[in-house]
């Protein structure tokens, strides 16, 4: 345990583990791994979450299956029934994920951070000229979090209120870590990933985004509303209608690996007291309350 924690410690000193999960062949590596996180062997298969777990605080016990026949099936992993309690609230928007809060508050003049003097404009994140018309102008005075992924997390995300999904667009783009050792170092980080701009909207007709945004291993998302696997290999259409409601807390889809997800809301939320930077949520607490 000694010599775990004392690697652990070594690992995220901050230059070293820049260098380790930035400057690589970030790209090439992120494929190796999905092919690798899909390999059924056995030993393969608990020999790799063995050094997983030792390098993260991986917990197992709440995996409705105990025994998987691949990496992936690990990664992709579904919870035991009733772990994940969601807040009935109807004046609440509930946290989609298991997550770390990240950068989070206000949205002014288009623009966000993604850590502290790091700002990025929404019209780079959405990029799509259809998305930059309307969106930054909607969301302007509204608020934003930035939600995290470990490796080690639930991976699944959830509907943070009962919600219609009306269209999907695909990003393609780089496979930076997310970390934030990386999101302190490297400017625009999020607008340069792989990510997915899902446009949503409460039953009331609020309109809001959620903004899965891949990293280095990960790469692949997979929503239950679009009938194929988005990833780096994926060629197109970028452009996916979508016409499906959702209840509160249902799965909407999930990371391949670890990543995070942005949310932006337009004016008349805020988010809950408590909520800043550093705060662990789980799938289904309270994060936005109406004012």
């Amino acid at each position: 345990m000694k010599i775990r924690n004392k690697f652990q410690t070594w690992f995220l000193q901050e230059d070293l583990n820049f260098l380790l999960t930035n400057r690589i062949p970030r790209i090439t590596l992120t494929r190796l791994m999905g092919w690798w996180s899909q390999l059924r062997h056995p030993w393969i298969v608990k020999g790799s979450i063995a050094v997983w777990s030792w390098f993260t605080d991986l917990d197992l016990t709440e995996a409705k299956q105990q025994t998987f026949d691949s990496l992936h099936a690990c990664f992709t992993r579904e919870l035991k029934p009733g772990l994940r309690p969601i807040d009935a609230s109807p004046d609440v928007m509930t946290s989609p994920c298991d997550c770390i809060v990240g950068a989070c508050g206000e949205i002014r003049d288009g623009i966000v951070f993604q850590a502290k003097g790091f700002p990025y404009s929404l019209s780079s994140l959405l990029s799509s000229p259809e998305l930059v018309q309307r969106w930054p102008q909607l969301l302007e005075g509204g608020a934003f979090v930035t939600m995290r992924l470990t490796s080690s997390m639930y991976h699944r995300f959830h509907a943070p209120c009962d919600a219609h999904l009306n269209h999907v667009t695909y990003i393609s783009g780089d496979t930076w870590n997310v970390n934030p050792i990386a999101l302190s170092r490297v400017r625009e980080l999020f607008c340069k990933n792989e990510r997915a701009v899902l446009q949503m909207q409460t039953l009331q007709g609020l309109q809001f985004l959620l903004v899965p945004v891949a990293a280095v291993l990960v790469a692949s998302m997979r929503f239950h509303a679009v009938d194929v696997l988005l990833n780096l290999r994926y060629r197109g259409p970028n452009e996916i209608h979508c016409d499906v409601d959702y209840i509160k807390g249902q799965e909407i889809g999930w990371f391949e690996h670890g990543s995070t997800i942005l949310m932006f809301l337009p004016p008349g939320f805020a988010l809950v007291e408590g909520i800043e930077n550093g705060v662990r949520l789980r799938m289904g607490e309270a994060l936005f309350r109406k004012i």
